[in-house]
Parts: C-alpha cells; sequence; structure tokens
C-alpha cells in the first residue's frame, strides 16, 4: 500500500519536471541546472585533475574549469596534492561563460571570502586562528588561512628565534592583531598566543612553588649579574652569588644556555611574579665539610687567591678562603705581602681558628714547623684545590747544528767581549780622579796652617823625605848615651 503511494507521488513529481516538446513530453533540463550568478560560492565534485587546470561538476550544463592559477594560494604547487577526484569543493564563480563557453571557478577564492569572514570574526573577538607555515620570508614567516597571512619573525615566539625554517609546514595559533580588506592585508601575532597561555601558567607555578623546593629547569638567558631558568612558563633568576660556593667571575663558568639544571627556590613574589634560585644550595656546602674534619693547629695546602695590603687569603677547598694576615706570613717583619706570596701559588698553611657562625677562617704560613705535613680537602665528589700547573717547557726545534753553532760562537764570546770587560777597570782611575784632585786642589790652603805651626810643619816633610837618613841618627844617639853614663 505504501508503496503504491510513493510510486504515485514519484509519477507526480517526475510530471512536474516534464515539458512538452513538438506534442511529446520530455524532461525539463532547465529545471535541473544549479541557479547561481557571478560571484556567488558553489559547491561541486572534481571529475578530473590535469597540470593546468581542474574540471569540477556543480550540476550545470557543462562541467566548471578552475584554472592552476585560481586552486590555491600557495607558490609552485602540484594540482594532485591540493585536490582529488571525487572530493567535494567549494569554488567561486568568476565567469559563467567565457569567451570559449566555459564556466570558470576559483577555489582559491572561495576559500578567500570564507576566510576573510572568519578572521574578521576573530579580530573582533580576540580568538586565534589556526594555519599552516607555507613559506618563510625575509622578516618573517607566511601563514595560510585561506589568505596570505603575515607573521613578523619578532612575533613567531617568546624569545627571538635565530632559525626561522624550522616552522615550515607546521599549524601555528596566531592572533589577529592587524587587518586591511582593501589591500587585502593581515598581520599575526604567535607571541601574543603563547604569552596568553603563559600567564596562566605563570599563575599555576607561582601557586604550586615554595621556598625550599627543589625543581629542575633549562638556563633560558646568561646576564653578567646571573642565570635565567626556564621553569616550564615562567623565568627564575640565579644570582651570581647564589651559582657557587666557590667565586664566579662570570656566570658563564658554571652555565650554559639550554643546560638543564635543578635549583632551590630561596623566594616567590607573586605580586611581582619573580622568583629566586639558588644553584649552589643543591650542592654541598664546603663549609660543612670543613667544620667536621678541620680543627686548630691542622696543616694543609691553600692556595693563594688574593694578596692585599693587609695579608693574602688563601682557598683551601674549593668555596672555602681563610685569610694569612700580614703578621703570619713569615717570621721577619714584612712590609709587603707580595715578598713572601704571589696569587696562583700553594702552602702549607696552618688552621689558627674556625668560625662557623661568621664563616670565617684564619691561617698562618709562619706557624708551619719544619716536618709537619700538609693535607690535601677534597669535597665529596672528589673535588679539591687545584696545585699550580708547571709550565711546559716549550720544543724549540732545534737540531744539533744549532747546538754546535751555538757552542762555538760561546766560545768566541770571551775574545769578542775582552775590551768591555776591561771598561769597568779603565773607568777606575776616571772614578779616582776626582778623588785625587780635592787633595791636590786642598794642598795650597794645607800648607798655609804648615807655616804658622813650626813644629808640625817641619816633622811632616822631615818624616817622609830624610826618614833612611834620621834612622841612623836615632841609632847613634841612643847607643852613645850609655857611653856617657
Amino acid at each position: 500500500m505504501a508503496t503504491d503511494q510513493q510510486n504515485q507521488t514519484a509519477a507526480a513529481a517526475s510530471d512536474d519536471w516534464m515539458i512538452e516538446v513538438d506534442g511529446k513530453l520530455v524532461p525539463d533540463y532547465d529545471r535541473t541546472l544549479t541557479d547561481f550568478n557571478e560571484g556567488d560560492v558553489v559547491t561541486g565534485t572534481v571529475v578530473r585533475v590535469d597540470k593546468d587546470e581542474i574540471l569540477v561538476d556543480i550540476g550545470y550544463k557543462s562541467e566548471g574549469v578552475i584554472p592552476l592559477a585560481e586552486l590555491t594560494i600557495r607558490r609552485s604547487v602540484n594540482p594532485d596534492d591540493e585536490v582529488a577526484v571525487g572530493e567535494a569543493i567549494d569554488a567561486l564563480v568568476l565567469q559563467k561563460e567565457d569567451a570559449d563557453g566555459r564556466l570558470i571557478l576559483s577555489k582559491k577564492r572561495a576559500r578567500f571570502e570564507k576566510a576573510w569572514r572568519r578572521i574578521e570574526a576573530a579580530a573582533e573577538s580576540g580568538e586565534p586562528v589556526e594555519g599552516a607555515v607555507i613559506e618563510v620570508v625575509k622578516g618573517g614567516l607566511i601563514i595560510d588561512l585561506g589568505v596570505r597571512g603575515f607573521l613578523p619573525a619578532s612575533l613567531v615566539d617568546i624569545r627571538r628565534v635565530q632559525d626561522l625554517d624550522e616552522y615550515r609546514d607546521q599549524t601555528l595559533r596566531c592572533k589577529v592583531i592587524e587587518l586591511n580588506r582593501s589591500r587585502n592585508n593581515v598581520v599575526l601575532s604567535r607571541r601574543a598566543v603563547l604569552e596568553e597561555e603563559r600567564r596562566e601558567q605563570r599563575q599555576q607555578i607561582l601557586d604550586r612553588l615554595q621556598p625550599g623546593v627543589e625543581v629542575e629547569g633549562v638556563i633560558s638567558n646568561i646576564v653578567d649579574f646571573g642565570a635565567f631558568v626556564d621553569l616550564d612558563g615562567i623565568d627564575g633568576l640565579i644570582h651570581i652569588s647564589e651559582l657557587s660556593w666557590s667565586h664566579v667571575n662570570h656566570p658563564s663558568e658554571v652555565l650554559e644556555i639550554g643546560q638543564t639544571v635543578r635549583v632551590k627556590v630561596l623566594d616567590v613574589d607573586r605580586d611581582r611574579q619573580r622568583i629566586s634560585l639558588g644553584l649552589k644550595q643543591t650542592q654541598t656546602d664546603p663549609w660543612q665539610r670543613v667544620i667536621d674534619e678541620t680543627q686548630q693547629d691542622d696543616v694543609v695546602f691553600g692556595r693563594i687567591t688574593k694578596v692585599v695590603t693587609f695579608g693574602a687569603f688563601a682557598e683551601i677547598l674549593p668555596g672555602v678562603e681563610g685569610l694569612i694576615h700580614i703578621s703570619e706570613l713569615a717570621d721577619h717583619h714584612v712590609e709587603n705581602p707580595r715578598e713572601v706570596v704571589q696569587q696562583g701559588e700553594e702552602h702549607p698553611v696552618k688552621v689558627i681558628e674556625i668560625d662557623p657562625e661568621r664563616r670565617r677562617l684564619s691561617l698562618s704560613i709562619k706557624r708551619v714547623e719544619e716536618g709537619e705535613t700538609a693535607r690535601r680537602l677534597q669535597l665529596e665528589d672528589g673535588t679539591t684545590v687545584a696545585p699550580p700547573a708547571e709550565e711546559p717547557v716549550p720544543d724549540l726545534g732545534l737540531s744539533e747544528e744549532v747546538f754546535a753553532q751555538a757552542d762555538a760562537e760561546a766560545a768566541a764570546e770571551p775574545v769578542v767581549e775582552e775590551p768591555a770587560v776591561e771598561e769597568p777597570v779603565a773607568e777606575e782611575p776616571e772614578a779616582d780622579e776626582p778623588v785625587a784632585e780635592e787633595p791636590v786642589a786642598e794642598e795650597p790652603a794645607a800648607e798655609e796652617p804648615a807655616v804658622e805651626d813650626d813644629a808640625p810643619a817641619e816633622d811632616e816633610p822631615v818624616a817622609e823625605e830624610p826618614a833612611p837618613d834620621a834612622e841612623p841618627e836615632a841609632a847613634d844617639e841612643t847607643e852613645a848615651a850609655p857611653a856617657e853614663e
């Protein structure tokens, strides 16, 4: 019964699609054609894919043609990568009939119209749009949104990206920050999306972190005053003073960008969203090892790290330095500590005083007695103060002939240099000349008082010149004296 009614309805419907031509009923084919105008977007099925065009059945009297240039906004593409036979696609009607009577369609313009409506709505609402990276150009990336969207390099990520090629063919979520329909200009920002996501993550991280907790992070940046650690969405700072128990001149001596580290949370400022971290707190405190293993009067090795006016500092364990006061450098008086020690030298030192609370250590070199053996302190991992390295003797690559020639020249040196050796001897008279001239110049002055004082003046010349004759006369006088007696 139901079947008879369906057949009657179908027959009635089919009668509506029939027209009389020359006394005969024939189908009204015009009524089967899709009604559209130029500029409309229609839906059809791909029936053939050629290298330069695609044929699409949209229910019209002839199949529509999509030229290769109207297939996609991508450049230099293979049509088989864009569409496939049997696929349903949307296309915009460019011409119902061209000069050859063909129906000309455009797939990219249909997508373009839909994309603009979607992009305009996203720009108003602030919702992100999504598209694949199709080109890497100077200054940024081209995103396929149905229209060509430009993503500047500075807005690709929160931090500056060195190599944009790594984003090629990736699908990215971005916010529309500039839109101009008349110029078909769309500017995007992925950084805005990431920052918004990070704000949510930051709050979650800040709520989770507490002082004293140890976490893992990646070194994101190194500056003169410390290093920044990425904690899955928020950066924390390790100040240079918190990097190591030993002195650090620059953070790059200890860390490098990209390195994974375990750090301790020192402080969390939730209002300013700042996190202070410490790296040395996750390592063994060398001071505790000194306290546990060192006593007063112990003799250990110390490396001179700094020489100052009042003494010198010596490192006995990485991160532990003690002061050798200038009065403890040597048994004798020291004016300048550099007279006794130099930076980088290693010396046995005696522990005079340990102050655990103030973390101060007093050392002495002069109190180390002869025969006392110094020991080298080390951390649990075996780290110790490295002794000064001996400078290697450079290999000059000299042959035996060079040495033979040098020996010959050395043997000839005394003959050549004899006059030079005699020069100081020749200078001696020159040095005496001023000395000899002084008494000569003063002789007249010396003779004047000699005339006034007769006795001394006569004795001096008599004693100098007639001394041989005076001696026998004196002898005769002494011999004659007893004879008279």
